[in-house]
C-alpha cells in the first residue's frame, strides 16, 4: 500500500490519487495528516505538499486539488521528455510537474466548465482544448504521466512489484438507422422518393425500391457481418441502437416495428447493447427515462451503458440524469472530428463533479477515434498509418483502446472503402497480445 502524506484531504486529492495508484496502477493507496504515522510506515511512501519531509518521493503540491468551485487558472504548458505537462512545480520535486493536479484538470473536464465557444450543435469542440492548442491531443497524457511517476517509485522501491496491464479493446457500433431504406414507413419513404428525384439521384432511388421489395440487401444491414467479427474475438463490441422518436436530428427506425425490435435482441444474444440517447432526451430526463425502460424492456436486462446523439454532452446535467436513472457508463466523450484522447487517458475513470464537489458512480468510457475522422485521410495507406500512430500510443501505456463505428461503415459504398480492413486492423491489434 502506498501511503500519502498531505497538510489536507479533499474529495479532489482522493479521487485523483486513487484514479492514478490504484486504477491505472494497480497500487492501494490511503492518506494522512500525521507526520508520525507517515514515518511509521515501512511500505510505498511519499508526499504531496509544499515541503519534502526527508528522503520520500515527494511532488510538490498545486492548489487545484485543495480548492472548491472553479477558478480561473494559469496554464503553461512545458516539454517533458517525450510528452507535455502543465503545473511545473521545481527542480526540488521528484518529478518536476504536479502530474496529480495537471491529471484532475483534465479527467474533471475543468475546461468545460469554463467560458468557451461551442459548435453548431452546442458542442465543445476540440480545438477549444488546451490539449489541441498545445500539440497534446493525440497522446493519452494521464497515463503516460502516472507510467513516469511508476518509474520513479520503482527506483525508491526495487523490490516492489507492480501489477501489469495488459493492452486492450472496446469496438463501439453506433446504429443511429439500423437500416437505410427498410421499415422506413409509407411517408418517410415517400418523402425519400421525391428527394431522389429532385436530386436526380436515380441509381439511389432504383436501389430504395429494390430492397423494399426483396431484391437487394439493405446497405446499412451488415449485422450479420458485425456478428461475425464478434465470435472471433474475445474482446466485447458495444452496440449502441436509438430507439427516440423521429426528429429534426434523430431519424431511426420506430421501435414499435417488430423486425427491429428483433434485431436488437438478436444483435444483444452476441454484443452488450447499449442505449443511444436521442437529441431530446439529452436535454430532458423524461424522455431519458422513457427511452431507457424502452430499451430494457427490448433487452429484457437492466441498462448500463448509454451514449448521446451526434456526442453532445451538456456537462454537468448529462451525467446527473444518468446517475438519476441508475446509468452506470457513459460512451458519449470524445470528438468527432478530431482523433484523440479528450479527457488526457486511454482508461476508463469516473466522473467527477465540480459544483458538488463530489466522486460519483458514473464511468466514462472517453472514445479516441471515430470512423468519421479517417475520412479526412483519401488513401487507405494514410488511413492505417493514423491508425496505427493512435493504437501504438494506447499500446505504449497498456491502455484500453476505444473506437467508435457505424452499422453502415461497413457497407460497400465507395465512401467506406477499406473500412473493414481498418475494423480488422483493430481486432488484430488486441489479439497480437
Amino acid at each position: 500500500m502506498l501511503l500519502v502524506y498531505t497538510h489536507k484531504i479533499t474529495p479532489r486529492l482522493r479521487y485523483v490519487f486513487k484514479h492514478i495508484c490504484t486504477r491505472l496502477l494497480g497500487i492501494e493507496v490511503s492518506f494522512t495528516t500525521t507526520i508520525e504515522e507517515f514515518i511509521a510506515h515501512d511500505s510505498l511512501k511519499m508526499s504531496y505538499t509544499k515541503q519534502q519531509l526527508g528522503n520520500e518521493v515527494f511532488v510538490k503540491s498545486h492548489e487545484i486539488l485543495f480548492e472548491q468551485g472553479l477558478s480561473d487558472i494559469e496554464i503553461n504548458v512545458h516539454d517533458w521528455e517525450n510528452t507535455k505537462c502543465f503545473f511545473y512545480n521545481g527542480d526540488k520535486s521528484s518529478i518536476p510537474f504536479d502530474i496529480f493536479a495537471a491529471s484532475f484538470y483534465l479527467l474533471s473536464r475543468y475546461e468545460e466548465y469554463l467560458p468557451h465557444v461551442n459548435d453548431e450543435f452546442g458542442r465543445f469542440s476540440a480545438t477549444e482544448s488546451i490539449a489541441y492548442k498545445h500539440g497534446f491531443l493525440h497522446q493519452p497524457v494521464v497515463d503516460i504521466w502516472a507510467y513516469k511517476f511508476k518509474e520513479k517509485l520503482q527506483v525508491q522501491y526495487p523490490k516492489f512489484e507492480f501489477t501489469k496491464r495488459v493492452y486492450s479493446i472496446k469496438p463501439i457500433i453506433d446504429v443511429p438507422s439500423a437500416y437505410n431504406f427498410k421499415l422506413k414507413g409509407i411517408l418517410r419513404t415517400f418523402g425519400g422518393t421525391v428527394k431522389d428525384l429532385a436530386e436526380f439521384k436515380l441509381k439511389q432511388l432504383y436501389y430504395r425500391y429494390m430492397v423494399i421489395f426483396g431484391f437487394q440487401h439493405d446497405p446499412f444491414d451488415t449485422f450479420k457481418y458485425i456478428i461475425n467479427k464478434q465470435k472471433q474475438t474475445k474482446y466485447k463490441f458495444l452496440f449502441f441502437f436509438l430507439i427516440g422518436a423521429y426528429s429534426t436530428y434523430d431519424k431511426g427506425i420506430n421501435p414499435n416495428k417488430k423486425k427491429f425490435v428483433s434485431l436488437i435482441k438478436q444483435v444483444a444474444d452476441y454484443c452488450k447493447v447499449g442505449l443511444k440517447a436521442s437529441y431530446f432526451a439529452i436535454h430532458d430526463p423524461v424522455v431519458l427515462k422513457k427511452e431507457k425502460l424502452r430499451m430494457e424492456a427490448i433487452i429484457n436486462t437492466d441498462l448500463t451503458a448509454s451514449r448521446n446523439s451526434f456526442s453532445k454532452l451538456n456537462l454537468p446535467e448529462t451525467y446527473r440524469n444518468l446517475i438519476e436513472l441508475e446509468i452506470q457508463e457513459d460512451y458519449t466523450m470524445g470528438y468527432v472530428n478530431e482523433i484523440g484522447f479528450r479527457a488526457g487517458t486511454c482508461s476508463p475513470f469516473l466522473f467527477y463533479d465540480l459544483d458538488y464537489e463530489v466522486q460519483t458512480p458514473l464511468k466514462f468510457w472517453s472514445y479516441h477515434l471515430m470512423d468519421y475522422c479517417l475520412l479526412k485521410t483519401h488513401s487507405l495507406l494514410d488511413k492505417k498509418k493514423v491508425l496505427y500512430q493512435i493504437m501504438n500510443e494506447v499500446k505504449q501505456v497498456d491502455g484500453e483502446f476505444v473506437p467508435v463505428f457505424h452499422n453502415y461503415t461497413f457497407s460497400d459504398s465507395d465512401r467506406w472503402k477499406g473500412f473493414k480492413e481498418l475494423f480488422n486492423m483493430i481486432l488484430d491489434s488486441a489479439n497480437e497480445n
